[in-house]
Parts: C-alpha cells; sequence; structure tokens
C-alpha cells in the first residue's frame, strides 16, 4: 500500500515544544496532513515513554497503531563529545522495532547522561560509539544522522561536524545506511557526492508542534511493518521508495551564510569574498549547508546518480493561505480555512500534490488553487534562510496578494 511517513518528531517533553505534541494531537494532525506513520519522538523520556505504552497498540511487527494512525518508535540524541582534540555536537535518530528493545537502549544509554532532563537528551558519547551501544542491544535498530546538514548540530556541520560519514562513526560505519537531508537541503544537493550514492536520503518535519507535521516526509509503496520499511530503506528500493516531500531548502533556515543580528545573508561566493567575516561586526558568519555543499561536493550542480530517489518539493497549505490572505500563518483565520479546504478534499497531501487542476479551482479560492499550481510547476520566488532565520517563498507576485480588507473574508 502507498502511504506517507514522517519519522522524526518530538513530544511535549522536548524543549521548545507544544504542549499539544501529544498523542492524541499527533494522530489528529497525522489525519489532516495525509501521514499514515508516525515517528514517536523522545521515547528516551520515561514519561513520553509511559504514554506511549499506555495508549498504542502493539502490533506486533515493529509498528503499533493509534485511533488509525500507525507508530514507531523513534527517538533523537545529542551526542557532544571530543575526538582527536576537536569538539563535535552530532544529533541521531534511533528506530528501535519494540518496546523491549527501547527498554535496554534506555537502561543503558541512562549510564551517559540524564534521559529525564530533555526529550532530545544530550550525551557526552561518541557518535560511533551510540551507534555501536544501540546495534548491539538489536541489530535491527536504524541510526539516522538527524538534519545531517544543519550548522550547529549534525553530521556535516559547518560547526560542529564531520566531512566523512567514516570519520564519524567508523567501524559501524557499513550499518549507516540513511541519512535525513534536513529542510535546508534537499536530495539535489546531496546528490552532487558521491560518498552518498549508497545512502537512503530521508526527509522528516522534526516538527514540535502538531500543525507542522508532515511539513518534509517519505512516500512508499510498501507493507506497513518495521521489517519490510528497514529492508526498503536498507536497499534503497526505488519500487517501494516512491519520493521524498520536501521544503524548497532556501526556506530551512540554516540555507545561507550570514549573521541574523547583523541583518547578513549572504551566497557561498559571497561570504567566500568577505574572507567568511561579517561585513558589520567583523565576526566569523555562521556557514549554511549550502556552502558546506559546494565545499564537500565532488560533482556539479545539476547530476543525478542512477539509483536518486525521486522527490516534490512543496510549501504547506497554512502558508500558500497566509500569503493569500496577506496574515499570519498561525491566524485563526488561516486554520479555519485550512481545515476547510481539508475538508473538501481529504488530506493537506490530497491538495498539494494529488488533486487535479480541474478540482483546485473549483474547490479553492482562486488565488490558493493558482499558488499550488505554481508551487507544483516550482514557479516561486524565494529568500533564503540563515543563521537560525527561516527563509520565505512566495507562491504568488507581488501583485497578487490579498486586496485590503479580504484579510478577514474566509476563502471557503
Amino acid at each position: 500500500m502507498e502511504f506517507i511517513a514522517d519519522f522524526h518528531i518530538h513530544s511535549k517533553y522536548s524543549r521548545a515544544t507544544s504542549k499539544n505534541m501529544d498523542v492524541a494531537h499527533v494522530s489528529e494532525w497525522a489525519k489532516l496532513k495525509g501521514v499514515t506513520l508516525m515517528g514517536t519522538g523522545d521515547f528516551t523520556h520515561h514519561l513520553w515513554l509511559e504514554e506511549l505504552k499506555n495508549n498504542l497498540e502493539d502490533l506486533g511487527n515493529g509498528l503499533f497503531k493509534f485511533q488509525g494512525i500507525y507508530f514507531i518508535l523513534t527517538a533523537e540524541i545529542s551526542s557532544i563529545y571530543s575526538k582527536n582534540g576537536r569538539g563535535y555536537r552530532i544529533h541521531n535518530i534511533i528506530f528501535s522495532p519494540s518496546f523491549k528493545t527501547t527498554d535496554n537502549i534506555n537502561a543503558t544509554l541512562s549510564r551517559y547522561g540524564n534521559l529525564a532532563s530533555d526529550g532530545r537528551p544530550i550525551m557526552g558519547l561518541d557518535a560511533a560509539e551510540l551507534a555501536r551501544i544501540v546495534f548491539d542491544i538489536d541489530e535491527n535498530c536504524m541510526v539516522v544522522p538527524a538534519h545531517a546538514w544543519t550548522p550547529w548540530f549534525s553530521l556535516f556541520g559547518s560547526m560542529s561536524g564531520f566531512d566523512r560519514i567514516e570519520d564519524c562513526f567508523e567501524n559501524q560505519t557499513p550499518k549507516i545506511f540513511a541519512i535525513e537531508t534536513g529542510l535546508s537541503s534537499d536530495p539535489a544537493m546531496n546528490w552532487r557526492l558521491s560518498a552518498l550514492d549508497r545512502i537512503t536520503l530521508i526527509s522528516n518535519s522534526d516538527s514540535h508542534s502538531p500543525q507542522k507535521i508532515g511539513r518534509e516526509a517519505n512516500v512508499f509503496d510498501c507493507d506497513l511493518n518495521y521489517q519490510t520499511i528497514r529492508e526498503v530503506l536498507k536497499t534503497k528500493d526505488k519500487n517501494r521508495f516512491l519520493y521524498t516531500v520536501e521544503f524548497f531548502p532556501e526556506e530551512g533556515k540554516y540555507h545561507y551564510d550570514g549573521h541574523r543580528l547583523c541583518g547578513i545573508s549572504w551566497s557561498p561566493n559571497e561570504t567566500k569574498q568577505n574572507n567568511g567575516r561579517c561585513s558589520k561586526c567583523g565576526k566569523p558568519v555562521t556557514v549554511g549547508v549550502m556552502n558546506r555543499v559546494e565545499k564537500l561536493a565532488d560533482r556539479p550542480e545539476g547530476y543525478t546518480p542512477s539509483n536518486a530517489i525521486p522527490y516534490k518539493s512543496l510549501v504547506p497549505l497554512d502558508e500558500i493561505i497566509a500569503e493569500v490572505k496577506g496574515i499570519g500563518k498561525n491566524s485563526a483565520g488561516v486554520e479555519r480555512d485550512y481545515r476547510a479546504a481539508v475538508a473538501k478534499f481529504g488530506t493537506e497531501f490530497e491538495i498539494l500534490v494529488k488533486a487535479s487542476e480541474q478540482d483546485l479551482r473549483r474547490g479553492l479560492a482562486s488565488r490558493v488553487a493558482e499558488g499550488i499550481i505554481r508551487m507544483r510547476k516550482g514557479k516561486v520566488e524565494k529568500k533564503a534562510g540563515f543563521d537560525g532565520e527561516y527563509g520565505v517563498i512566495s507562491v504568488l507576485g507581488g501583485d497578487e496578494k490579498a486586496p485590503e480588507g479580504e484579510k478577514q473574508l474566509s476563502l471557503f
């Protein structure tokens, strides 16, 4: 069966996370989005794990279920450590096939840090050692580098990462067969590294609030069980892993280089021209994902490996509605129109990906329909994010924003 999966989210027990990130709200919004399989996130936190055990039905195949939504046990670990005289900060997602395995992982990791301190615990644990511990407990686990290009906390991060997977995971490297591209990079950027040809690229929301579930995701056509999904990811099976759903990478918070406080946003070439130093304060700029890819790439822009999994770049529906109405995406008016649209079409993914242009024009406000059609064709205006500041993707030209007075009117 074809289904959408979002493996990486956080619970209400993680820092800066909505109090609504509980099982019930995650399931509600997964249905609105059209996501069938959700990662649980945060299984290392005892209170969240208790909520999962009390609410999820164990299907006996490595997956769990709550009110029609499937779940897979996942957690993100922050490793902060020194190696060969240098400090590293690496985030990894752990996938577990059972509560028994999860309990064993937690029992072992509790020796290295306080798992109760946060949904995403910080461990003074080498990433290679973390992988060894996890695989020794259960070889069916998966360890996936999270948001692999983010400057501060990732495998390839400019500020705290490595140049090669092998340098990070050492003898555990053969067991690392997938990485998460993150919001600030897309598959095409990763295809420029021949070293990643064997790696399956996955995309997830890393959501801290229910509304952001599925903003990046993975589309499969396979059986809904843990071992099959693991096999599809390990073998990079193009027949069963259909495509990933992506942000336009410019919308990510670290696509370009820059200094947020100084208002400096630079392309890699502009950073080079300024010798990497901010033209206002003189300090080194935060080197973003595009620059980092340029540094490590051994292929030109536009190269596509023969075994590449396709992808679709989307703009979330609430952002499109907000742009058309000329108001903030978190406003009550946007959510009202969002829910009205989803009620008509079934799910957000049906609207963004599958509905025909004719159905969009018939069922949605004209400018919302036009924005979605333009997005599908890649006809968007992009202002790149930098140094922790989200970028802006515009689906309409400046003369097509909401006329004065329409901001308060429902579009549906």
